[in-house]
């Protein structure tokens, strides 16, 4: 920060003060803000003397970074931080001034002081041990929340007042020491309990040394009173109704919305004038009514699930709960009573004149109504000046403090959280015309068509129903209302998101275009464009040597956004930007993306010598130019000057020309020795230069032989490129070709130039002015004396020169093609198109803001073995499969090595094409190498930059400079740039030998400047017990070993809560700098985009302090979507949200939060403030996401920057996928229970509410809503058509509800086709690739059957996020990142899928199924309205064997078959694997159901009710029933049912206790019992005329009733497991899955049958593969399955 502010100041004898006062700043901005909302004075104490000051500030930052460093997982409570910070800062005032304590009267010390590790001992560890206790009662995540506290319960205890109760030194026996809920046990007894980590640091005795007996006596008597706090502020309580909670002002919006729709329509409004009428408006106003009733459901919400917290309540809370509870209900009374009894106004209304104003006519309603709304008003006020609002919500005043009581809970953060008026200008006006448009379609295709119809059931009369109806005297028919209104309100409710989707497409690509997004899209483009690269790379990259002019707005505008500068008529030295454009290239050949020719053609020359004053530009650019060059001059008709304005209108074209013209004069130069030969070439260029400056060119010279000419220098370029000493001969006579066609054949006035060289004794002129040579001839050697230099030297100048005329000469139409690997045209083409966009101006290296990078690292793959690489076992090894898949690379990798490959450098080019730590670390280092780069190029001037960082240290070797230059880079980056991995595992995997650990070590060798953290236990003995102690350890590689750096002892496991949050929050001590980026292990990076780093750094503070970023957000390229079709999908959905849709998030939205890496976060406002994310156990499982709302909470701003991007890893195969889906939708419906969302809904105004929602959980709320609507709409036409109510309407009103149906269902495919997912898509690869290829691209992807993938992870979506919510069980899902795709088994896809997707796809299919059989309604509506949930109920249960690898190759078909059946027959049992048993699998799939609370297990047995309306419907239309419609059918109906379990139960019982000793007595009781069934089925057949059609049916009817009497049973199961009954449910439900698996796999092994349906699957799976001509099917098929 000094070095920052002070450029030019190497040294200075003290540090700036601006420094110090903005680290000062930074520090405490939290800690003042902490002291001022408790109303404390802040005990940062300066002293009066001045020279004492910068002292006193750095003592007080030191305190406090001590303090945050010895705090282990204390740092993420940064409250408590605060807490510590403030009493020992008063402490160490008090030591530096001296002060005299007025209780002691002595001089002040530190209360914990004087021992060895006092702080760790007695201020940490009673906390750690707090914090350890409560997450123990977390269960590992199956205990509800509410039963214990986590990281922001405990932290938030410091948000009160009461937090000073604790004292200080701090009192063990406050409440907040209190862990346990059931028993009343002291303290002291809980810290030594075995809860506690056993034997660590912490747990030594802690009360004994921290007060003397005499108090320990009184807290032991103190304790018996404590009581446990409970939560603290907030509940997450497990339910749907915190979606309606956090966003009560969205759903009264669309209630309130849906309610005037349906007014309006139902009273037939034409126009908009008669809203005025008084019935109307009476009717409209009555929303009021319905707004209140919310208000009341609200604050019972609000009240219930803050009932938990009332133990921390303060008063003013409660009062506040009290007040508006009384108001709510009061205003929900007294509304309807006003309206009902408001006649006057229809009175007046019948008399009123026929002017305007007489149709206002006031009644008490509507009186009662305005104040209603007055405090609406005022907040509207408030809302157009967010200013104010943020003023009166951070302000001290008593009148501000109780406005902001009264509108919010009081909260520590979420105050002053408000926009400016621009942002807030640009998404409100977003919203008001997404919503208009939504609520204009909704009444136009969704409510108004439903109107009339509604009208017509009211109106017919039922009498006859089809079933025993328990309620024939209901009138106007609201069950069949019912039915047909609540698809179409859920989609009303849903079609939101679909409407955000689309105009987030729309003005996201339109925010693209302004950025400059796809400016350059192609090579093409770059080759049209490269001239203007070093302009805008100097303007971008290139520190300015002097301050840039300020200018006004408009201009400054349009150059950022539109012209970038380019108007500007002087040319930028291009010299920096070639330097950097080879270090690019360079990376690329070291990366293998490009060969060594096609290095050679994209490299700049770089050479002192022989600089011209012309830029000369990549062969690439220019090598095809100069042959049309060629072709042009020879046939051109005109005169030299029109020649030469055409020559030099094609900037490559005249770059071409000149470069031929320079290197062969140079290489001339060089090549020819002899005196005579030497005047002849320069007599020749001589002419050449005349012609040229006289435009005389064409006249001088016969310009048809020019191509004969360079046919002569192609080939001895050739020759002078291979450097043979064999081909002399060849080069002299090729010398004397060109001399002669030059004179003889092109020159025209030959005579004039013999004349300047006819003193030459060895030529002589003939009368034709030919040439007569008398020997010996020119460039022939004389008496060994020889006339050329040839062979050149191996290496130097020239030899470059020679390669660059070579490659020029001989590179025509391949140069188009150049690169031809598509990853290295992928990244040259968004390098150039980011140097058009807005970026910060680049500072001096020196004058950078320093940043660290931290990658959390568990067990992943660091490189690939060679057992990996080389096992044949399987029949094709990662390193086969790599070679196919990188053909090109491999090539080039072979060239580049040549005959020297070994092993360890294979393992290290595998490494860097799959998802392992090498590839990341090798990216993230690219940071330093570009540093060095930059800081070279800071310090050189433009004759040093042509001898490269290499040449100038040699030249100041020699000069013997003191310090070397590449020292003083070194430092430099290293000062700028620190790299940590926390590796959390690495010493344990180090003890045991594990090869991962000497992988790590070799990484840090590899890169001496990686530091590698990690977690050391370490067992020692003390008092003869052993004792564990833990200690967080930084380590370095020196000579191939690990050194340590630092170590930081901890108070005991640092991993309390979710393992990667806590990975990281022990590392973050190891960083450095004002900046940190967080990288996770699958990333990569370019080195073309580290050099960017330090503009993007800038966006830190070119912002005015108020909008400062506290988090930056960049672009991701996902570099797994080549693999498959299915990482393509993934790979262009992760694109089109990391792209379009954080765009758009970040502006205008301004709801950007943190989506995990690579995000850069002040590091300085997250440390002070919890770290860079959240911890606590279950919650926080999508940890990064909650550091993005910590940020906004604490008044931070995120941006999102596109000028640079990081390389990211997916998953590539289904099953990794769904998986990583699952954890996401699990980790969004916490966020649904968690705090921060609730406070965020809350604090935001209304319309960035909107955006949080929709952008957050609202999409997987909305997804669960599409999903639910499809079951609703089903089970809704089940009822019609079985209760007989839709063939009465149809008869009776011959009424069809078709339009109003169609649309509904439009609108859900809409979103099962994954239509939702494409727009944006389509739109962001328009914007990068062209609109042409992003339709061909989109085309492709529906062939490769895209919208079954999207369907299917819909599925996964709605499943995983709807379970989670009510019961729980959210937890980290490994996917694994290994790069090949292998086949999985049907019975690892079971158990994946089984409940998530097969049982929900069967009973949608039952469903269809029995609509088709009893509808009355015509086909052609049948098929409309049922054809997008014919497509879902197929996709989700054959796309996992779809998009299965070999999925239909018959010899894996048969061993699936082997291993289902195995798997369904194993015996689980304690110890059991569900992967091996069915047993254990089925009870570890319910196991969430165990520990569900209450409320939750009584939803789930309502909703398995629907199961049950399959039976009681149908047996009234089987024909043994004979129409009877009486109630005792459906009782009979029962009897079967328990028949079968009976059946069940004595066969299981027999099989138990006869099969082992009796099994003839056990086979004979199994041929009674089919006899018996048989014999009942005939005598019902004959007696009861059952038929074939009433067996289905009743298949139908008792196969969904049995499901849900298994569903019911285990949410029962604690009860009844040990009981009888029991084992025939287990049997039962082992019937149902095995059948559900045999009905699965028989049509998959129909299709196995034909080969060309398993051809045609691999070539839809694995399409791009089958592009580059890889021949896949050996890697899928070969694949065995290991257990």
């Amino acid at each position: 920060m000094h070095a920052r502010l002070n450029p030019k100041s190497s040294s200075a004898p003290m540090l700036d003060e601006r420094a110090v006062e903005e680290l000062l700043a930074k520090t405490f901005e939290s800690y003042l803000t902490w002291c001022k909302f408790l109303g404390r004075k802040s005990n940062i104490w300066l002293p009066s003397v001045k020279q004492e000051i910068q002292q006193h500030k750095l003592l007080y930052i030191s305190l406090y970074l001590l303090i945050w460093g010895e705090a282990s997982n204390l740092r993420l409570m940064p409250e408590c931080l605060c807490y510590i910070f403030h009493h020992m800062s008063y402490e160490l005032y008090g030591v530096l001034s001296g002060a005299v304590s007025l209780i002691t009267g002595e001089k002040v010390r530190p209360a914990y002081g004087g021992e060895d590790e006092s702080f760790l001992n007695k201020v940490v560890a009673p906390i750690y041990n707090e914090i350890y206790a409560e997450a123990l009662k977390n269960k590992n995540g199956v205990s509800d929340h509410s039963t214990w506290r986590n990281y922001d319960d405990l932290n938030e205890f410091f948000w009160s007042a009461d937090c000073f109760k604790l004292g200080w030194p701090m009192r063990l026996n406050n409440d907040f020491f209190f862990t346990s809920t059931k028993n009343k046990m002291s303290h002291e007894t809980k810290i030594q309990n075995s809860q506690l980590p056993r034997g660590s640091s912490s747990a030594q005795n802690i009360v004994d040394s921290e007060v003397p007996d005499q108090s320990q006596q009184q807290t032991i008597s103190v304790t018996s009173q404590q009581r446990w706090l409970g939560k603290t502020n907030f509940v997450e309580v497990r339910s749907f109704w915190h979606i309606f909670r956090s966003f009560d002002r969205l759903w009264t919006l669309l209630v309130l919305g849906l309610q005037i729709l349906i007014i309006i329509a139902w009273h037939g409004l034409e126009s908009p004038l008669q809203l005025l009428d008084p019935i109307f408006f009476e009717d409209i106003l009555s929303i009021f009514i319905t707004n209140a009733v919310l208000r009341v459901l609200q604050v019972v919400l609000d009240i219930l699930f803050s009932w938990r917290t009332r133990g921390t309540m303060r008063s003013s809370q409660k009062l506040r709960f009290v007040i508006k509870l009384s108001l709510a209900v009061t205003w929900a009374i007294i509304l309807p009573i006003f309206y009902s009894s408001s006649q006057n106004y229809k009175a007046c209304s019948a008399r009123r004149p026929k002017n305007f104003l007489g149709m206002f006519c006031l009644s008490k309603y509507m009186v009662a109504v305005a104040f209603y709304l007055t405090g609406n008003v005022i907040g509207m006020a408030l809302f157009f000046v967010p200013a104010v609002s943020s003023y009166i919500e951070t302000s001290t005043w008593r009148i501000c403090n109780i406005l902001s009581w009264w509108c919010q809970a009081p909260s520590y953060v979420g105050r002053g959280m408000h926009e400016g008026q621009v942002p807030l200008l640009k998404y409100t006006s977003f919203w008001t015309v997404l919503l208009s448009s939504k609520f204009i379609f909704s009444y136009y295709f969704e409510i108004k068509p439903l109107v009339e119809p509604t009208k017509e059931i009211m109106r017919v009369n039922v009498n006859i129903y089809e079933w025993h109806e328990f309620f024939p005297q209901v009138k106007s028919n609201a069950g069949a209302i019912l039915a047909v209104w609540a698809p179409i309100i859920l989609v009303y409710f849903m079609d939101t998101q679909i409407w955000y989707s689309v105009f987030c497409t729309i003005f996201g690509g339109m925010c693209g275009i302004v950025h400059h997004l796809g400016e350059i899209r192609t090579m093409g483009m770059v080759r049209s464009r490269f001239c203007t690269l070093p302009e805008v790379f100097n303007a971008c990259l290139v520190p300015r040597s002097s301050p840039k002019e300020k200018k006004g707005i408009l201009p400054s505008f349009l150059e950022k956004k539109i012209f970038k500068d380019l108007g500007k008529s002087e040319r930028h030295d291009p010299t920096k930007f070639a330097l950097v454009w080879n270090q690019i290239i360079n990376s690329f050949r070291s990366e293998d993306l490009i060969s060594n020719r096609e290095m050679d053609l994209m490299t700049m020359p770089m050479s002192l010598e022989y600089r011209s004053g012309s830029i000369r530009w990549p062969l690439f650019l220019v090598a095809k130019k100069f042959s049309t060059a060629v072709d042009m001059a020879a046939n051109f008709t005109g005169n030299s000057a029109q020649l030469f304005q055409r020559i030099k209108k094609d900037n490559y074209m005249f770059c071409a020309i000149n470069d031929f013209y320079e290197l062969t004069k140079s290489i001339f130069r060089f090549l020819v020795i002899g005196d005579v030969e030497k005047r002849v070439i320069a007599v020749i260029f001589a002419e050449i230069k005349k012609s040229i400056q006289n435009s005389s060119l064409l006249v001088d010279f016969k310009m048809d032989h020019l191509p004969l000419l360079v046919d002569k220098f192609e080939r001895l370029a050739e020759i002078l490129y291979s450097n043979k000493q064999g081909l002399q001969y060849e080069v002299t006579i090729l010398l004397q070709d060109i001399i002669d066609t030059l004179i003889q054949d092109m020159l025209v006035d030959a005579q004039s130039v013999l004349d300047q060289i006819n003193y030459s004794e060895t030529l002589i002129s003939d009368n034709d002015g030919a040439f007569d040579y008398y020997k010996p001839e020119l460039f022939a050697s004389i008496s060994s004396i020889s006339k050329i230099r040839f062979p050149f030297p191996a290496s130097g100048p020239l030899k470059e020169q020679v390669k660059r005329l070579y490659l020029l000469l001989n590179t025509k139409e391949k140069a188009a093609e150049v690169p031809s690997n598509s990853e290295a045209r992928r990244r040259i083409s968004f390098f150039a198109t980011s140097l058009f966009m807005d970026m910060p101006a680049a500072p001096k290296v020196r004058s950078m803001l320093s940043f660290s990078i931290v990658t959390p690292y568990f067990m992943e793959e660091v490189k690939f073995s060679d057992e990996e690489l080389h096992s044949d076992q399987d029949e094709a090894s990662i390193l086969s499969y790599m070679q196919k898949i990188y053909p090109d690379e491999w090539t080039n990798f072979l060239e580049r090595l040549g005959t020297n490959v070994k092993s360890e450098d294979i393992r290290y080019w595998a490494s860097f094409r799959g998802q392992t730590l090498s590839r990341t670390v090798r990216g993230m280092m690219y940071y330093r190498k570009a540093l060095r780069l930059q800081a070279f190029l800071d310090r050189t001037n433009d004759q040093e930059l042509y001898k490269g960082p290499v040449g100038t240290e040699r030249e100041q070797n020699k000069r013997n400079i003191h310090q070397s230059l590449s020292t003083e880079l070194d430092a430099l980056a290293d000062m700028k740039f620190s790299y940590v991995i926390s590796c959390q595992k690495f010493g344990e995997q180090k003890s045991n030998g594990d090869a991962h650990a000497q992988d790590i070590i070799d990484l840090m060798a590899r890169y001496p400047a990686l530091r590698v953290a990690y977690i050391e236990e370490k067992e020692i003995i003390v008092d003869n017990m052993p004792h564990k102690v833990y200690s967080s350890v930084l380590i370095k590689a020196e000579n191939n070993l690990d050194q340590e750096i630092y170590r930081i002892k901890l108070p005991g496991p640092p991993i309390i809560g979710e393992g990667k949050p806590e990975n990281q929050n022990h590392a973050i001590i190891f960083t450095r700098g004002e900046a940190l980026q967080t990288i996770d292990m699958n990333q990569d990076n370019y080195l073309e985009e580290a050099y960017k780093m330090r503009n993007v750094l800038q966006e830190f503070v070119r912002h005015p302090r108020d909008q400062t970023p506290t988090i930056l957000g960049l672009r991701e390229h996902i570099f797994t979507g080549s693999v498959s079709s299915l990482a393509g999908f993934m790979s262009y959905q992760e694109t089109s949200f990391v792209t379009i849709g954080q765009r758009f998030l970040a502006d205008p939205l301004r709801v950007r939060f943190h989506y995990g890496h690579p995000d850069i976060f002040d590091r300085m406002f997250h440390l002070t403030r919890g770290g860079i994310s959240k911890a606590s156990k279950t919650i926080n499982l999508s940890e990064d996401v909650f550091a993005g709302y910590n940020s906004i909470l604490r008044r931070g701003h995120i941006t999102y920057n596109e000028y640079i991007q990081v390389g990211k890893g997916r998953d590539v195969g289904l099953n990794q996928i769904s998986k990583f889906e699952a954890k996401v939708a699990n980790g969004n419906s916490e966020q649904t229970l968690s705090r921060d969302i609730y406070r965020l809904a809350r604090r935001f105004d209304f319309f960035r509410m909107l955006s949080c929602y929709f952008t957050t959980v609202g999409f997987y709320f909305n997804s669960l809503i599409s999903v639910v609507g499809v079951y609703v709409f089903l089970y809704g036409q089940l009822y019609l058509v079985l209760s007989g109510l839709q063939s009465a309407l149809l008869i009776k009103a011959h009424h069809q509800n078709m339009k109003s149906l169609e649309t509904a269902l439009a609108s859900q495919s809409f979103l099962q086709l994954g239509l939702l997912t494409g727009l944006p898509m389509v739109m962001e690869l328009g914007l990068e690739k062209g609109f042409r290829a992003a339709l061909s691209d989109f085309i492709l992807m529906q062939l490769q059957v895209a919208s079954v993938f999207f369907t299917f992870s819909l599925g996964t979506k709605a499943h995983y996020y709807g379970r989670t919510i009510l019961h729980g069980g959210a937890k980290y899902r490994p996917t694994g990142r290994k790069f090949v795709v292998f086949h999985a088994s049907f019975t690892e896809n079971y158990q994946l899928y089984s409940r998530s997707h097969f049982v929900k796809a069967f009973e949608l299919i039952f469903l269809l199924i029995i609509y088709h059989l009893f509808r009355k309604s015509d086909g052609k509506f049948h098929v409309m309205v049922t054809y997008s949930t014919w497509f879902m109920a197929m996709t989700w249960l054959f796309a996992p064997f779809l998009f299965n690898p070999a999925g239909f190759a018959w010899h894996k078909i048969v061993d699936d078959w082997s291993d289902w059946n195995r798997w369904m027959m194993n015996q689980g049992g304690i110890g059991v694997q569900p992967e091996k048993s069915w047993e254990s699998w089925w009870n570890a799939e319910n196991a969430h159901l165990r520990y569900s609370v209450l409320s939750s297990r009584i939803i789930e047995v309502l909703l398995c009710l629907r199961f049950f309306v399959y039976q009681y419907g149908l047996v009234y239309h089987l024909k043994i029933s004979h129409d009877n419609k009486n109630f005792l059918v459906y009782l009979l109906s029962w009897v079967v049912i328990i028949s079968i379990v009976g059946l069940v139960k004595l066969v299981n019982c027999a099989s138990r206790q006869l099969s082992s000793k009796h099994q003839l007595i056990f086979r004979f009781i199994k041929l009674l019992t089919f006899l018996a069934v048989v014999t009942s089925f005939i005598l019902l057949s004959c007696l009861c005329k059952l038929s074939i059609m009433d067996l289905i049916v009743c298949c139908l009817a008792f196969i969904p009733t049995g499901w849900g009497l298994l569903l019911i049973v285990q949410v029962l199961r604690p009860k009844i497991e040990y009981y009888a009954i029991w084992e025939p449910i287990q049997v039962i439900a082992h019937a149902y899955d095995y059948g559900m698996g045999t009905l699965l796999f028989f049509p998959i092994a129909v299709l196995a049958w034909m080969p060309i349906i398993s051809a045609i699957q691999t070539r839809v799976l694995f399409n791009r593969a089958f592009s580059r001509q890889l021949q896949i099917q050996p890697f899928i098929i070969g694949k065995t399955k290991r257990r």
